[in-house]
């Protein structure tokens, strides 16, 4: 395993996750300000403004209700009203709540939710809202299981609300020139690709983003008053509350998050799936650094296995995180620097190699810079976005569905989710079976889903 003390600290050269929320096309402001009834597509005029709820507004809930705030933002919902302060500020007009059930309930004027909640919340929250004839916009990865993210998926098609998963690289240029260079036959046939992510390292440095590869802590301080900690545990299992999970600590612990693969492999994987038309993989193996009960390893590797599809042959696809990267390839220039440490993509193809740097699939080329240059590009075949936030606001008005809905995210999530769980039961190869919803290794499969605390339901 490369050592990340030795990944070159190649900055990335578009703008930074961070910034993407603020610098991305501004949405649209509607002129009519009637609310109308949401539920399924068609029932909402496109003059009309939605009447939109948030839950889980202090992270980044809230900057997704900032992207949505053109229409009319009813309810905010969170567990801790200390982190959801500032969103709480700035709606003041708006409802707070601390239990979105409790909102779901009382708020029959709702049109659509936005979910910021951490992973372990999205499945229950997002299928409660759905349920109740909402369209729902919830971060990613779209669940914390994979049986939740088949269900969540199950849900959306049987509700046929306007659904997005917060998978803001679907919107990129960069992400649809792929799939045209790809389906020009640019490179060819792909078999081959790599796919990395430095989380949760910065550059694979230290400090960590959040903490993995600890043990959980034995001091147990008091519950802030500010904090419902029930509320916020969930269905996850319980345990006292420690300053180590809130806030967006949680990410790197088993019983809440998916790590490095969960929060970047759905920006990065997600250019790969949709231009080679990748579903289910066959199997998958792992290796790691140590495997702690409680959390995630600092680094991992994960190679899938994807059958063909159709005219397209079958492809092995490599996950790297934690400052883990590839090889470098062959056709760099030997005055280039090393692959970005960040975040990027290697397709292999049968007549030569793709580049994709950036997180989500911003901006690729062919190398080495002499094909780059050579390759005539094809016209454009896939519409341009209006903006990943402003495709769902279009969606729950009857327009088309995002790039991002629940039937493209449940399939990338339970690919991701599966390669969490591999790392999880050791990294030993899986054979994975789709339709019977099981792994080869009996064992396994208690990790595609777990029991829920009472009180709390999928469905």
């Amino acid at each position: 395993m490369k050592s990340m003390e030795n990944v070159n600290s190649l900055k990335n050269g578009g703008i930074s996750r961070r910034n993407f929320l603020r610098e991305t096309g501004a949405v649209t402001t509607f002129l009519v300000v009637s609310p109308g009834v949401l539920g399924r597509a068609g029932q909402v005029s496109p003059n009309s403004k939605l009447n939109i709820a948030g839950i889980g507004v202090g992270g980044q809930g809230g900057s997704d209700i900032e992207q949505v705030s053109s229409e009319n933002i009813v309810a905010l919902c969170d567990v801790d009203s200390e982190h959801a302060a500032k969103t709480f500020s700035k709606y003041p007009q708006a409802k707070q709540y601390k239990d979105y059930r409790v909102m779901l309930e009382k708020e029959k004027g709702i049109d659509a939710v936005v979910i910021g909640t951490p992973d372990h919340q999205h499945a229950i929250i997002s299928i409660a809202a759905m349920k109740a004839g909402k369209g729902v916009y919830c971060e990613k990865p779209l669940t914390r299981t994979v049986h939740e993210a088949r269900t969540v998926a199950r849900i959306a098609r049987e509700t046929k609300v306007a659904t997005q998963m917060g998978n803001q690289g679907m919107a990129f240029d960069g992400n649809r020139l792929i799939n045209e260079w790809l389906d020009d036959g640019a490179i060819g046939p792909v078999r081959e690709v790599h796919v990395w992510s430095d989380r949760p390292t910065h550059s694979g440095k230290l400090p960590l983003y959040w903490a993995q590869g600890v043990e959980r802590s034995q001091e147990t301080p008091p519950v802030p008053d500010t904090l419902d900690w029930d509320l916020w545990l969930g269905p996850a299992p319980w345990r006292p509350y420690h300053r180590d999970y809130v806030p967006f600590r949680w990410r790197g612990w088993w019983d809440f998050g998916s790590g490095g693969l969960g929060d970047m492999g759905i920006h990065n994987l997600a250019p790969v799936f949709s231009a080679l038309k990748l579903g289910a993989p066959e199997s998958l193996y792992a290796s790691s650094t140590a495997v702690f009960k409680e959390t995630i390893p600092l680094a991992a590797i994960v190679h899938y296995q994807f059958p063909a599809r159709g005219s397209l042959p079958p492809v092995k696809l490599h996950w790297y995180d934690g400052g883990v990267l590839p090889a470098r390839p062959d056709e760099l220039e030997e005055d280039e620097r090393n692959l970005d440490p960040e975040d990027g993509i290697i397709f292999v193809g049968e007549k030569g190699k793709m580049l994709v740097t950036g997180w989500g699939g911003r901006t690729p080329r062919l190398i080495p810079e002499r094909r780059n240059q050579e390759y005539k590009r094809p016209a454009p075949t896939l519409p341009r976005s209006v903006g990943h936030h402003q495709e769902w606001i279009d969606a729950c008005k009857g327009g088309p569905p995002p790039r991002s809905n629940f039937d493209f995210a449940g399939p990338l999530t339970e690919a991701v989710l599966l390669g969490s769980l591999c790392i999880h039961n050791g990294g030993a190869k899986l054979q994975w079976d789709s339709e019977k919803f099981e792994t080869s290794v009996p064992e396994a499969n208690h990790l595609l889903h777990y029991e829920y605390r009472k009180g709390w339901k999928l469905v």
